[in-house]
């Protein structure tokens, strides 16, 4: 059991680690050459960078470590202790490109290009760090705070605190730069929470069906999922029905609708997205008696 639990922390922390070095890349690679601030701390960097003579390397250290107290403060302490690695851990990656890679450009040769390819790797590193709750630091602390505390979705929250980031690139670019930071930043929280909550999406199927039993059993047994059985009354004829409603991924609701075009093709079928579902079975004592089902 200890063994299992040092392996989930290493693994957890090399996660941690990849994901800081996809966001850091991303960062150099794309959104410094495209000089188009997309919403986050480096974008800023590269804002002040205009009048401050310091590589973005350092400045973003510099904020980063300025919004961590905020973390700490209102986020917790085992988001801050992540974040702390990775705020200090982004800003080396970055130096250390700006030392092998002298003077680099662009690879793209368009900025608009760059700012598309940055908002995509940026986001796959920045869903990775969400999902173990962690940040690359700067925005995103203030990101997961709205989230925390308004119930903002990731994605919004980066949106908004980025656009005041987009909107301070009016003082150093043009105002085409300006439009497409706003544009871009908008673009970023919307693919973020693509990327967050798009795996995590699954699917609640109702169906009416004469061949219960079976669906019930493919159910539980094939699919090991959980279904509940509803008693409904048709609005049309009065007649008592059946209705069993589950919630599945996507590869379990594939199989599911296979299952019942073959089993039966008539059935009553309605479906719905659900982006989140949340179970917490009540935990009884060793002497406790648990309720008779």
């Amino acid at each position: 059991m200890q063994r299992n639990n040092y392996g989930k922390i290493v693994w957890d922390w090399l996660s941690i680690t990849v994901a800081t070095a996809i966001v850091s890349a991303s960062v150099f690679f794309f959104l410094v050459p495209s000089q188009v601030p997309v919403g986050s701390v480096s974008s800023l960097a590269m804002v002040l960078g205009v009048v401050i003579p310091l590589p973005i390397s350092a400045i973003t250290m510099i904020l980063n470590v300025a919004l961590l107290l905020l973390g700490f403060l209102f986020i917790g302490r085992e988001f801050g202790a992540k974040t702390v690695y990775t705020s200090l851990l982004m800003p080396v990656f970055l130096a250390v490109f700006e030392w092998i890679f002298p003077g680099y450009t662009s690879l793209m040769r368009d900025p608009v290009l760059d700012m598309i390819c940055f908002i995509f790797l940026a986001d796959l590193g920045l869903s990775m760090l969400f999902n173990r709750n962690a940040s690359s630091g700067g925005l995103d602390i203030i990101a997961k705070f709205l989230n925390k505390y308004l119930r903002m979705d990731l994605g919004h929250a980066m949106s908004l605190s980025g656009m005041c980031v987009a909107l301070s690139a009016a003082f150093v670019y043009d105002a085409k730069t300006v439009v497409l930071s706003v544009l871009g930043t908008y673009i970023n929280g919307l693919v973020l929470d693509h990327f967050i909550f798009g795996a995590n999406v699954k699917k609640r199927v109702c169906i009416i069906s004469e061949r219960e039993e079976e669906i019930r059993d493919f159910i539980l047994n094939r699919l090991h999922s959980g279904a509940t059985i509803y008693e409904a009354i048709g609005a049309y004829n009065g007649q008592p029905r059946r209705e069993i409603i589950t919630i599945v991924d996507k590869g379990e609701y594939r199989q599911l609708v296979d299952f019942l075009s073959k089993v039966d093709p008539g059935a009553f079928v309605t479906v719905y997205t659900v982006s989140e579902v949340f179970y917490r079975p009540k935990v009884f004592a060793p002497d406790q008696k648990q309720p008779k089902k």
